[in-house]
């Protein structure tokens, strides 16, 4: 998929025309500039997408779009590829929704590790959290994705071994791991959960927690990546390796 891709809250009874308006038209017009004859996507963010063809600009923020005629449906991904990630310090905690988001990561959980610095709490928890979203959203958009990661609520440590009990492979990159990830056996369908620790890493009662809920440690490499970056690397070596990517 090549063509521009831009949101909309519903696509039930859009076409064969569309005027595309708000923020996202603003976008189409005066951000990427598109003009008649171009391709463009409409999506839901949620898997369903339709393709059309720009008819006209008007103004600043007015797309008109035609030729919208059939309607499409991502089938859901397998396996499925959910990364706890700690709470980061400053916006690395957005770099780190946009680069697992643009690679294709399904699901990113905020985890507020022990270690953690920076914590959420009230309304400025709130803030970040929509920040995350919106990060998700963005970048969806501009790597040309119809389904968007989901964010998650802040979880706690006992909610994180939760989802890890319930997986059908779970991990924990750790430097305790004795295997790397490379090696892991993996399932070819149903839920991957890796869980990315903060700098300060994962404390060994939390280790132990997940370790209990069936995570096993792994190693990704032969060094020590940011939390900001360990948790894209770890999620484009299973997109490889479960085929997703091929």
């Amino acid at each position: 998929m090549t063509a521009p891709v831009f949101v909309v809250d519903r696509l039930d009874g859009v076409g064969p025309e569309f005027v595309l308006d708000g923020p996202e038209g603003r976008h189409a017009v005066s951000v990427k500039r598109l003009r008649p004859g171009e391709d463009v996507v409409l999506t839901d963010g949620r898997g369903r997408w339709i393709e059309g063809v720009v008819k006209a600009a008007e103004g600043k923020d007015r797309l008109v779009v035609m030729d919208l005629n059939s309607l499409w449906e991502e089938a859901p991904a397998a396996p499925r590829i959910t990364v706890v990630q700690a709470l980061p310090k400053g916006d690395r905690g957005e770099l780190a929704v946009e680069t697992m988001t643009e690679v294709g990561v399904d699901a990113i959980v905020p985890w507020a590790a022990s270690r953690c610095i920076t914590q959420w709490k009230g309304e400025r928890g709130a803030k970040a959290l929509a920040k995350w979203r919106t990060t998700a959203r963005e970048a969806g958009k501009q790597s040309r994705r119809v389904c968007f990661p989901e964010v998650a609520d802040a979880a706690t440590t006992k909610q994180v071994a939760a989802l890890l009990a319930a997986a059908d492979f779970a991990a924990v990159l750790h430097e305790s791991g004795d295997a790397p990830l490379a090696t892991a056996e993996l399932p070819a369908e149903g839920d991957i959960v890796l869980v990315v620790g903060p700098e300060g890493g994962v404390s060994p009662e939390e280790l132990g927690l997940f370790t209990e809920a069936g995570a096993d440690a792994y190693r990704l490499g032969p060094s020590v990546l940011r939390t900001s970056t360990a948790g894209t690397a770890a999620a484009a070596l299973l997109l490889g390796r479960t085929g997703r990517w091929s």
